[in-house]
């Protein structure tokens, strides 16, 4: 992973002020350079605390939401070492977790993101991610069960095949809505789910079914 910039280690400390308090995740956040992630034109708000498009529709997520969503998966009962993210995108949340965590499998229904981000991570020289061209509500069933799912686009209800594929003792993390969205975390205790509303939130919908 890279050496912290200037930059990076600002934007760690207003994430820090706003209330993200893992130093795991400020690190991750301080090391990892935003602006790869994010179109020529828009660089000079990389390291500013807001979501900004990448196209096709989608956007890179507001840093403090890349922080808290990690930060919740850390702060899970047993600490995940297998996790699986739901929409690739730019690859930013992917490198967060991936400088933090054992194993990420992530999945991305936008062919041409995907192949952007596998760039970026062999960029970063990371290895320990695989990525898969797919549908996130399904999952990735092959690979699972998972310690930790991730949600980065928001589903009008909770995937069943995500909560199948959660581990006993794992935690998903995942907005849920339409209009109004509220990212939850669930924590599976057996056959339980037990659920939980963190804070309202503003991500783009988690489309099913065609691949693009």
């Amino acid at each position: 992973m890279a050496i912290s910039s200037r930059k990076g280690l600002q934007l760690a400390q207003l994430l820090e002020q706003e209330g993200v308090t893992d130093n795991r995740v400020l690190t991750a956040i301080a090391k990892i350079p935003r602006e790869i992630f994010i179109p020529d034109a828009l660089k000079h708000k990389a390291y500013q605390n807001t979501a900004l498009p990448i196209g096709q529709g989608q956007t890179i997520s507001q840093p403090y939401i890349v922080a808290k969503m990690t930060e919740l998966l850390l702060n899970a009962p047993v600490l995940p070492k297998k996790i699986l993210e739901i929409g690739t995108g730019s690859g930013y949340q992917t490198a967060i977790l991936a400088g933090i965590f054992g194993h990420i499998y992530s999945v991305e229904r936008i062919k041409a993101l995907q192949f952007q981000a596998k760039r970026r991570m062999n960029q970063l020289d990371f290895h320990n991610i695989s990525m898969k061209h797919g549908d996130g509500w399904q999952g990735w069933q092959s690979k699972g069960p998972f310690d930790g799912i991730i949600v980065t686009a928001a589903a009008t209800k909770l995937p069943q095949a995500l909560l199948d594929q959660l581990n006993d003792g794992g935690r998903l993390i995942i907005p849920v809505g339409d209009e109004q969205q509220s990212l939850k975390c669930i924590d599976r205790q057996g056959k339980e789910f037990i659920e939980k509303a963190i804070e309202s939130v503003r991500f783009v919908p988690l489309v099913a079914g065609d691949l693009l």
